[in-house]
């Protein structure tokens, strides 16, 4: 693998048979941050293989947590207790979700100092949500020179209402207050499935918190050494199940989608659905799987992203794609996060017709598109713009591929074993 790999993908008509779907990155991400919290060995399973990983790993190892992947989605780490709370910036700046240590670290140790997180750059995500809930809880900070340091003697629960339901600051509240004194209520707290597989992480490990799922968290904080190391399944992965979705339903066939669970999708299935594409929920828990079918041209619809449950901003690019070869014309507002359109000029080079101004995209769909080389801006969009390579005559080429890799598990593999006609090549070497 190299910076320079290249996606081919030309048409091949549709795909057929079962994909498994990995554990999410949104969620697994956050669950090794939360493994600073207790002394042990914890093992993660459903650990989906991707480039994400290996940098929280190394992220961790650089704290103190030791990380050892053990194959077929598993992961075991020990924390030994020689926990350093320095998150040193050249690992801090490759990826986002290194803002998670902050809670599990002030929560704990009560000291951190911690670079600001890099990872995809569409747009400012400012911590001061995190920073004004942790303050509640008795933390100070002081921001030199891009670097976060905070100190708390011991945090004590408070009762914090966030602006906006940020998954973010609710994850590092959330960690911080379990060993707080007292008891924290986070009201208006993020609701996403991958928040409810963080909390049953943290009740394995011994933690107090109610109210799993809705958008009041109670967590009642216990004494410093009192939680444990455990195992745990990390939560499939509903973005890269949606890419699938979308993989069908722009190439036509019919797909089983193994592990994914409907009941984390419910509103966007419901807009597919609007589309004219066919998903049913089979099963439940972990046991859990879709059906998805599509046969004929998708209708189009307007979609605005909104907090879970509503529609994710993650999914955006793919219902864009979607869109761009839907039968009629779709708006799309963008209500979470700005910058996050810059992907519609790489359709455009595939024949897309859209017009972006702001938090809005008009698209007007086409029958078809046209191959041609193209370049991923993130990890979302690339996925989107692979999705687009199924539904482009000629040959698709996609660049930025490590985009991809952060946040997908084999993405070439599992749509080539669907059928797709879609390969991995690196220049100068021979495709395979």
């Amino acid at each position: 693998m190299t910076d320079d790999d290249r996606i081919l993908i030309r048409r091949a008509g549709p795909l057929r048979g079962e994909v498994t779907i990995p554990g999410a990155k949104n969620s697994v991400l956050k669950l090794m941050a939360a493994t600073l919290l207790a002394d042990g060995e914890f093992t993660l399973t459903n650990v989906p293989d991707i480039a994400d990983v290996g940098i929280m790993a190394e992220l961790l190892a650089a704290i103190g947590v030791e990380s050892r992947f053990e194959g077929h989605g598993r992961l075991t780490m020990v924390n030994r207790g020689g926990i350093r709370p320095v998150a040193p910036y050249e690992l801090v700046e490759r990826i986002r979700a290194s803002i998670n240590v902050l809670g599990p670290l002030l929560g704990r140790f009560g000291k951190v100092s911690l670079s600001l997180p890099g990872g995809d750059d569409f747009g400012s995500r400012p911590i001061d949500m995190h920073l004004k809930g942790l303050e509640a809880m008795g933390a100070t900070f002081e921001l030199r020179h891009g670097v976060v340091e905070a100190t708390a003697d011991r945090l004590h629960g408070a009762d914090i209402t966030l602006e906006f339901p940020s998954v973010g600051a609710t994850e590092n509240i959330l960690t911080a207050a379990v060993h707080a004194k007292g008891a924290t209520v986070i009201d208006n707290a993020a609701r996403e499935p991958e928040i409810s597989d963080l909390c049953h992480f943290l009740v394995a490990m011994g933690a107090h918190i109610e109210g799993i799922g809705t958008s009041t968290l109670r967590i009642e904080g216990v004494e410093p050494g009192e939680l444990h190391a455990t195992q745990h399944a990390v939560v499939p992965d509903r973005i890269q199940a949606a890419t699938y979705l979308a993989a069908v339903a722009v190439s036509g066939g019919e797909v089983v989608l193994r592990g994914a669970r409907g009941d984390h999708m419910d509103m966007l299935l419901r807009r597919f659905h609007d589309m004219g594409l066919t998903v049913t929920a089979m099963g439940a828990g972990a046991d859990a799987s879709l059906a998805v079918w599509a046969q004929g041209r998708l209708r189009s619809i307007d979609v605005a992203t909104l907090p879970y449950p509503g529609i994710a901003t993650d999914y955006k690019p793919l219902i864009v794609t979607m869109l761009s070869v839907a039968d009629g014309v779709g708006i799309v507002t963008e209500n979470l996060y700005p910058g996050r359109f810059r992907y519609v000029e790489e359709l455009q080079r595939l024949g897309a017709d859209i017009r972006a101004d702001g938090h809005h995209a008009v698209v007007r769909g086409v029958p078809q598109l046209s191959g041609a080389p193209v370049k991923a801006p993130d990890i979302r969009a690339g996925a989107a713009l692979v999705v687009a390579g199924l539904a482009a005559e000629g040959e698709t080429s996609v660049a930025g591929v490590h985009h991809i890799d952060r946040g997908y598990d084999d993405l070439v593999g599992r749509l080539a074993a669907l059928g797709a006609d879609i390969e991995r090549v690196t220049p100068g070497r021979a495709s395979a």
